[in-house]
């Protein structure tokens, strides 16, 4: 009777305990995942607002604006696709090969084959990982390029993107920190004074090249 508890306790420790595993190994996850996420966005939101000012300060027509913020919208999706394409596939050869000579330095066992296909599930996949970033990359851009395309008085639609920028970098920081666990009005504040340094130098060098007729 006694052996009966005790192996009762055990299985009953054991089923405690293994729970605890997956949601730590899934949390963990999903927070890098959602960290690349933010980062896309917030990468493309930078870029497209910047180039939306920088055409701005040389042409007040709406179409310009809104034509130079669809190819950075279209270009910097492809762009971050393929590198981040390129780099997930990468990593992935390298964790591969490394897993096949770990698995010759070994001693043959039974289950090594099940062990090699659960590290395989565990590889990131290049195409998710491409698609990703490149619907990230999309909704960060299209957040100033609508609020663009939609505004007729050329002051009032520059003013409209740096605020719709500024509210979109706050955010994007917010949750970034929140995801890394960083001081969250350290990192709001510091991609919002990013991006408005971005979106200034765009401006004003772009002013520069366009005044001088280059």
């Amino acid at each position: 009777m006694a052996l009966s508890i005790h192996v009762n306790g055990g299985t009953e420790q054991k089923q405690f305990q293994e729970p605890i595993e997956n949601p730590e190994f899934d949390y963990s996850q999903r927070g890098q995942w959602l960290r690349a996420a933010v980062l896309g966005a917030n990468d493309g939101l930078v870029s497209v607002s910047s180039l939306l000012m920088g055409v701005g300060s040389v042409k007040q027509d709406v179409k310009a604006m809104v034509l130079a913020g669809s190819a950075g919208l279209v270009a910097g999706a492809c762009s971050m696709a393929i590198g981040e394409f390129v780099s997930v596939y990468t990593q992935r050869d390298v964790e591969m090969a490394q897993m096949k000579r770990d698995g010759e330095k070994r001693s043959p066992v039974v289950d090594e084959n099940d062990r090699r296909m659960e590290k395989k599930e565990r590889l990131p996949s290049p195409g998710l990982a491409a698609g990703a970033s490149a619907l990230a990359f999309s909704v960060g851009a299209v957040l100033p390029l609508l609020a663009a395309a939609f505004i007729r008085d050329h002051k009032v639609r520059m003013a409209v993107v740096v605020v719709v920028a500024s509210v979109a970098l706050m955010v994007f920081g917010v949750v970034g920190a929140l995801l890394g666990g960083a001081p969250v009005a350290k990192s709001g504040g510091r991609v919002l004074v990013g991006g408005w340094i971005a979106m200034g130098i765009t401006f004003g060098l772009t002013r520069l090249i366009g005044l001088n007729g280059m």
